[in-house]
């Protein structure tokens, strides 16, 4: 191992391919399989069957070049340790054997990845189109499965807002997006201080019936009593829109559709630097939270870029297209219904102690409805989010949508289970996720980030929109089909500016 070097690939590249030689160490420890076992979850069988090979993504942008020699230390002394990253699954075996995660010797080498610049003088001219190539490239090369699932691409060259790029790529069966992205901040420090993990902002998504009421008497149980129907109905009324959708009810057809089989096309991901100060004026001016402004922000951007979508549109007499009124436009959310390890405990399974620390994909969906208007005062976007967000956390449809799936799978099979997961996000025409990153700067292995873009590509639509803070930045990053929209950067400037004019909006003090 000491005189391995990363591998080096063209653009574009086909990583699925690979040599005999290669990863002979990582196959020569699966086959004495006999040690460290463990099944796989219906969850991380799921993301193997045909249509849901979903990979997710972390593009990283660093304030130095990269030493890929410190970066090799630093996965061998962390992120190789965790149990999914050092085993490979057996699928579907002979003799009936379930499903399972073998650990397996993890030869860093093989999963560094420094590409070969064909044409050095495009990636100095316009280095920022050669990562987004580059990225789109990863979506369409397979995973080599005789090795654990994950990969790290570095981009040594700098970048319009960094001096390196790399791009960590790690299949969705080792872990939900928030536990990977957790684990992956579990591995940087904080700039100002080596030694110290980051500090994320705690999250609660408490729902209005666990929620402590300061009362007495009579009273308390009354606001108990109202809680608790509030909770049962918003679920119920749940329960049926989504066993709707699973059988026949569908979004209406707009230019933001997937035709079938977009799970098997590449996709394209870009990203949008805006202000977190702007998002938290908004949100304290509008007294809701960030997710409820972040919903109000996708609405906007969404019917702010159909709108421009249909009026491309001309009839017979010369007249452009309108926004249709009644669209029907529908994300679907994926929770993880069991708490999230914090980034303490996750460094300390890396360093051996378990701590009770628990893994695995345990996720129900939640199927999210954007408001695709165009409203005159841009604040009725974050009013009607702070409706449809506030409403749905009043609700279990999480958790009835993870113990529906999970019975499923075990009366009628993983494939049963996954044509209802494939049926359900074909029916609705995107996913939308936000998630909570560091406050101050933190370094990778002595890397300073300058910026954080996470997403996810491989599940059946054409549009993926993720949200991610970062000090006090927030990270628009989209997903696209190129052939479905063709124009993505255009559907930042869309949020970009919906952003700039909801702030622009918020009521003066008198």
């Amino acid at each position: 191992m000491d005189g391995a070097k990363p591998r080096k690939r063209p653009l574009p590249i086909r990583i699925g391919r690979r040599s005999a030689a290669s990863g002979a160490a990582e196959e020569e420890a699966v086959a004495g399989r006999a040690r460290d076992e463990e099944p796989l979850s219906p969850a991380a069988q799921l993301f193997h069957q045909p249509g849901f090979d979903c990979c997710i993504v972390a593009i990283m942008g660093f304030g130095k070049p990269v030493d890929v020699d410190v970066i090799r230390s630093g996965l061998e002394a962390t992120l190789v340790r965790h149990p999914r990253f050092s085993s490979v699954p057996v699928l579907g075996e002979s003799g009936g054997a379930e499903p399972r995660w073998v650990r397996t010797k993890v030869v860093v080498e093989n999963h560094i990845v420094i590409p070969d610049l064909e044409d050095q003088r495009r990636a100095a001219a316009s280095p920022d189109q050669v990562v987004e190539d580059y990225v789109a490239s990863l979506t369409s090369a397979d995973m080599d499965r005789s090795r654990p699932l994950w990969d790290l691409h570095v981009l040594n060259f700098p970048t319009s807002d960094a001096a390196a790029v790399a791009v960590l790529r790690v299949h969705h069966s080792l872990g939900d997006g928030t536990s990977l992205m957790s684990l992956l901040l579990a591995c940087t420090r904080k700039a100002s201080d080596p030694h110290s993990l980051p500090t994320i902002p705690h999250q609660s998504r408490r729902p209005l019936a666990s929620r402590k009421l300061h009362a007495g008497g009579a009273f308390t149980l009354l606001l108990w009593l109202w809680a608790f129907l509030i909770l049962a109905w918003n679920t119920l009324l749940d329960v049926l829109r989504f066993t709707a959708t699973s059988a026949f009810s569908k979004d209406t057809p707009t230019p933001l559709t997937g035709p079938k089989g977009v799970e098997y096309h590449p996709k394209r991901i870009v990203h949008r630097t805006v202000s977190l100060d702007d998002i938290r004026d908004v949100k304290n001016a509008m007294h809701c939270t960030v997710n409820d402004v972040l919903v109000g922000v996708t609405s906007a951007g969404l019917s702010r870029y159909l709108s421009r979508r249909y009026g491309q549109n001309v009839d017979e007499h010369g007249k452009k297209a309108q926004l249709p009124s009644s669209i029907r436009l529908r994300s679907t959310l994926l929770v993880n219904i069991r708490p999230t390890p914090g980034v303490h405990a996750l460094a300390e399974l890396m360093e051996g102690r378990q701590c009770g620390t628990k893994w695995g994909n345990y996720i129900g969906y939640i199927i999210l409805p954007f408001s695709i208007f165009k409203y005159k005062d841009p604040m009725d976007y974050i009013r009607k989010g702070k409706e449809i967000a506030g409403r749905k956390k009043n609700s279990l449809e999480a958790i009835f949508t993870y113990k529906s799936g999970e019975l499923i799978v075990k009366c009628f099979g993983i494939k049963a289970g996954a044509a209802l997961c494939h049926r359900v996000l074909s029916n609705t025409t995107l996913s939308f996720s936000n998630m909570i990153g560091p406050v101050e700067e933190v370094a990778f292995y002595d890397h300073p980030i300058v910026y954080l873009a996470p997403s996810v590509y491989g599940h059946p639509q054409a549009l993926t929109v993720h949200f991610q803070s970062y000090m006090n930045m927030m990270k628009i990053v989209v997903t696209v089909d190129d052939k479905v929209i063709p124009d993505a950067h255009q559907l930042l400037d869309d949020f970009a500016e919906s952003l700039k004019l909801i702030k622009e909006a918020i009521p003066t003090k008198p």
